[in-house]
């Protein structure tokens, strides 16, 4: 493997050939080598070749962050662990269902925001799935005589349909239901982004708003092509493609980088409680201080390992990380440390001095002024200097 490396200018550049490779050999296998290319859809091939790079990069980087690696290697290990087949089957199937087909985590937010995601959400799965399929040639139908289409995935044939009957217009209009969908929340988030105070002072244009705009404008030109060749007779049809064709090719452009890469990696969430689920007293941590189960054995030994490779020492004087404790006596901790109360030297009912400047007396007596360690005389002229002191000052 590493000789292959050393033919590449970086491991990225490696990755992305193979994409490529991989994208198009799939290609040449579903279009009877090449036979069955659409040549209309040229210009959303090289678009998506592109994009399968750029999301290569976008991907590697983020894989190579400490954090991500830590988490993808502990799940690789935990996917084929024997003794974690059923938790983990039960975990993915849960985290599949709650966060990537219902969406719940959204719907905690708000209704008004449940909503507006799962369409823009579903809305683009439904239309990159179609998009991708027909441009590559995964998916095709067949004209088998005037009446009858057939499905053909992959130089499979599939199921048979009506030219004209209702399942045939589902799948005609599957772009269309999937752009509808996605115009529905975008102007949706668009709609609460101008009207929510809170959201406008801390949204960013090139990263909030500009991914909602170039939706809009490749679902907004997708629409009107249905509109120009049902209803006007194909007026400006070509137009209007060409125009749809370049937003669409900015969005692949813009994908990899901008808050639309959330999407794919979206599907990884289910590695975090198939990494880091916990069962009562087999892989759970106790605090060291309280002896309290606050988390999981492998998410406490994961932040300990990034934190050292990230060159943050958190190791206590007895040897412990921080992490080793519950929240609850880390903030105790915290602020004692703080005030500088964690070891009092020499007298310990003496006062303490704290790392703002202020004096709090010891525990267990009154505070008075021999806690301060101040001398007779001194505490006779503080005294005289009081007796004099103007009321009005």
């Amino acid at each position: 493997m590493f000789k292959l490396e050393k033919s590449f200018y970086s491991k990225t550049s490696m990755y992305s050939f193979f994409a490529i490779v991989i994208l198009f050999f799939l290609m040449w296998v579903s279009t009877s080598q090449f036979l069955h290319i659409d040549m209309a859809l040229l210009g959303y091939m090289i678009g998506t070749g592109v994009f399968a790079i750029g999301l290569v990069i976008r991907f590697s980087f983020w894989i190579y962050r400490a954090a991500t690696n830590k988490v993808a290697t502990r799940s690789v290990k935990n996917l084929f662990t024997k003794e974690r087949m059923k938790r983990n089957a039960k975990s993915i199937t849960k985290t599949l269902i709650d966060n990537i087909l219902l969406q719940k985590f959204i719907f905690k937010r708000g209704l008004y925001r449940g909503i507006q995601h799962i369409m823009i959400s579903w809305g683009c799965i439904i239309s990159f799935a179609f998009t991708f399929g027909l441009t590559f040639g995964w998916f095709r139908f067949d004209l088998v005589d005037p009446e009858t289409y057939q499905m053909v995935a992959f130089n499979i044939p599939l199921i048979t349909m009506a030219a004209h009957g209702w399942l045939a217009e589902i799948f005609y209009n599957m772009l269309n239901i999937g752009a509808v969908m996605v115009l529905i929340g975008v102007s949706m988030a668009l709609f609460r982004r101008i009207r929510d105070y809170d959201v406008k002072v801390t949204q960013r244009f090139e990263f909030d708003l500009l991914p909602l705009y170039i939706l809009l404008a490749v679902t907004g030109t997708g629409l009107a092509l249905t509109v120009s060749y049902k209803f006007l007779d194909g007026w400006m049809h070509p137009h209007i493609s060409l125009v749809h064709q370049i937003t669409v090719v900015v969005m692949l452009m813009y994908f990899p980088f901008g808050k639309l890469f959330h999407v794919p990696i979206r599907p990884l969430a289910t590695a975090v409680p198939m990494s880091y689920q916990e069962t009562l007293k087999v892989d759970t941590k106790t605090c060291k201080s309280c002896a309290q189960p606050y988390s999981n054995d492998d998410q406490i030994a994961d932040v300990q390992a990034i934190l050292k490779q990230q060159s943050f020492d958190l190791q206590l004087a007895d040897g412990t990380y921080l992490s080793d404790y519950c929240p609850a006596c880390r903030r105790r901790m915290r602020a004692l440390k703080q005030m500088n109360l964690e070891a009092p030297k020499g007298n310990p009912y003496g006062p303490v001095n704290t790392n703002n400047g202020i004096h709090i007396s010891g525990f267990g007596k009154k505070r008075t002024d021999d806690f301060y360690g101040i001398e007779e005389d001194v505490k006779k002229d503080l005294g005289e200097e009081k007796e004099y002191e103007p009321v009005s000052r």
